[in-house]
């Protein structure tokens, strides 16, 4: 182990020494340069190696030589007090006892290595990670096999997704189709800890559940929940997920569009207002929190649009706003409780063939909100030639021309709300009213 001392009287104006270098050989040596400013000191300054091993004499004839290659003596002009030389002095004694007591390799005795630098951004990016990640957990679906050779019953994983801890009673939110035909769901928190959990409720039709662990308080941490009525288009958006089984996966992007539509995996169903990101969102990261810079929530993730099944630079989140009154109603009562008028209606294009805009009802079955009303079934007559039903234009004298629209108009009214339905019937329009009824809990 080789220590270096400097051993010098007061610097009244202070050199600049340039890096001290180590050579691949055991002997040593070193430059100095300085200022153009002179050294005024009273004694000479010497630099010399603390270690007995490199200040044996050289096998040389001449020691002299040896001695004058491990020393380097620089004599300048006496002008200090002896008291200064003595603090001095007493300073680097202490130093060097000091490298000698901490072992300290002697390539690296005067190499200071900095912490890495992030930058701000990166800085915030890390510490919403880690600020968030304990509340996002990973969702196992497992479903009851039977063994076809021993006829064992075996419970087996058929999937597996994201979710977030919304509450300190246990409650955790992800999508629908993470735990649809499931027998029994565990949830794993950031802690590795697992637990069985029971589901609260769903709403197929917006794609989103509710489950409960009974886990320890401590170990919840509710996701701050934001607000998605005022994003903006260019913003940047953070998931974090669980893609291909890969716990606790970030992956960043920003807001793509706004105001999209996909339909529920579930039923069908089209869900509005939806978030367009190019964040990378995979199999596996559905049910995950979609953040903003901030880390509140305004998102779950549940879609992608990819040929592959893979990332493409097109996922889709429902948004925090829509998600909220779910859930809300999922932990009170178990159910959402959602207004239908009670038909069945023909595909759009089969309505854009017959030259028309609007819904066209297939069945309005008699014991129905519309059936109750008057709205008239397309039906057959006596020969059997198509006689269309009623088509629906408008709802409360907002247009109608598919069936989006239409689900978008019962969206925006409640259970007992009595709407304005106008129809087509044959050549000219009526307008009914119609008393609106809640969804039949055995009806999808």
């Amino acid at each position: 182990m080789a220590a270096y001392s400097l051993i010098s009287t007061t610097f009244h104006s202070s050199p600049t020494f340039s890096v001290l270098s180590r050579s691949p050989n055991r002997n040593f040596s070193f430059s100095l340069s300085k200022s153009p400013l002179f050294l005024k000191t009273s004694r000479p300054i010497i630099l010399s190696s603390l270690n007995p091993k490199l200040n044996r004499k050289s096998p040389t004839p001449d020691s002299s030589d040896s001695s004058c290659h491990r020393k380097l003596l620089l004599i300048q002009k006496p002008s200090s007090s002896a008291l200064d030389s003595l603090l001095v002095l007493f300073a680097s004694v202490a130093l060097s006892v000091s490298l000698l007591i901490a072992d300290v390799d002697p390539a690296s005795a005067f190499v200071v290595t900095t912490p890495r630098k992030l930058q701000t951004d990166e800085l915030a990016t890390v510490r919403l990670f880690q600020e968030n990640t304990p509340s996002v957990v990973y969702i196992t679906n497992l479903a009851v096999r039977q063994d076809a050779f021993t006829l064992d019953v075996l419970e087996v994983p058929q999937g597996s997704g994201s979710g977030f801890v919304w509450d300190k009673q246990g409650h955790v939110v992800t999508n629908y189709h993470v735990i649809r035909g499931a027998s029994d769901l565990r949830v794993t928190l950031a802690d590795q800890s697992t637990y069985d959990a029971q589901v609260v409720g769903f709403d197929q039709d917006k794609d989103v559940a509710v489950l409960r662990v009974d886990a320890p308080k401590d170990k919840l941490r509710p996701i701050p929940i934001g607000v998605s009525a005022d994003l903006l288009v260019g913003q940047k958006v953070f998931a974090i997920g669980n893609p291909f089984g890969l716990d606790h996966t970030l992956t960043t992007g920003v807001i793509s569009g706004l105001r999209r539509e996909i339909s529920s995996a579930a039923t069908g169903r089209p869900i509005q207002d939806v978030i367009q990101t190019d964040a990378a969102i995979n199999p596996g990261n559905s049910g995950g929190p979609l953040l903003d810079s901030s880390g509140s929530l305004i998102g779950i993730n549940t879609a992608i649009y990819s040929p592959s099944g893979a990332s493409s630079g097109v996922g889709f989140s429902i948004p925090v706003d829509t998600v909220g009154g779910i859930v809300d109603q999922l932990v009170k009562f178990g159910k959402v409780t959602r207004p239908i008028l009670g038909i069945k209606f023909a595909p759009d294009q089969s309505v854009e063939q017959l030259g028309v805009s609007g819904v066209l009802v297939l069945d309005a079955p008699p014991n129905g909100p519309a059936g109750k009303a008057g709205l008239k079934s397309t039906k057959r007559d006596t020969y059997g030639r198509l006689v269309l039903g009623d088509i629906i234009t408008s709802i409360n004298g907002k247009k109608v021309s598919t069936g989006s629209d239409l689900y978008r108009a019962l969206d925006q009214c409640k259970v007992g709300d009595k709407i304005t339905v106008e129809v087509l019937r044959g050549d000219h329009k009526e307008k009914i009213p119609v008393t609106l009824e809640p969804k039949p809990d055995d009806e999808s």
